[in-house]
């Protein structure tokens, strides 16, 4: 198997310390958006991890939304999830708080402790594929482990079915 990166070897490590058997893949071609990591992984696009990062407007937390590659997140949910309204996050300030780029920001091993959502329709597949520090970088999961990994509050994320 290829070397990975250090960011992507920094998941790995990551990972494997606090016991998961996961294998991050690091590809030659772009993973940076939904289409292209499905595309990658050979999966649905629902099965995408998107994280979106928003700062809160009054306190300035960082919140996170890891949201099928499916599904356009409303913030307007988000804000009453999060108490507050919100607001998208900038590249340096995701750089800031989660110590990765967008593009490339994994469900865990952020600089800070983030508030995090998991959009409910991950309950739909066993199997999920989330970035792994780099915009080529991603890494296979089980849906479970996601939410017991990231301790993220299952929520709906898309706007109701009309």
């Amino acid at each position: 198997m290829p070397e990975l990166s250090p960011t992507a070897q920094r998941i790995q490590s990551l990972l494997t310390s606090v016991g998961y058997s996961y294998t991050v893949i690091e590809h030659a071609e772009s993973t940076r958006t939904a289409r292209e990591a499905a595309d990658r992984a050979g999966c649905e696009l629902g099965q995408i991890v998107k994280s979106l990062i928003f700062r809160g407007e009054q306190t300035g937390k960082p919140i996170l939304v890891l949201t099928s590659g499916a599904n356009r997140a409303e913030e307007r949910l988000i804000a009453e999830y999060a108490g507050e309204p919100i607001a998208r996050a900038d590249a340096d300030f995701v750089r800031t708080v989660t110590g990765f780029a967008i593009g490339g920001v994994p469900p865990i091993g952020h600089k800070q402790k983030i508030e995090t959502f998991l959009d409910e329709d991950f309950l739909k597949f066993d199997k999920v594929w989330a970035a792994a520090g780099t915009p080529n970088a991603i890494f296979e999961l089980n849906t479970s482990d996601l939410q017991k990994m990231t301790d993220g509050r299952v929520v709906r994320v898309k706007p109701a079915s009309k």
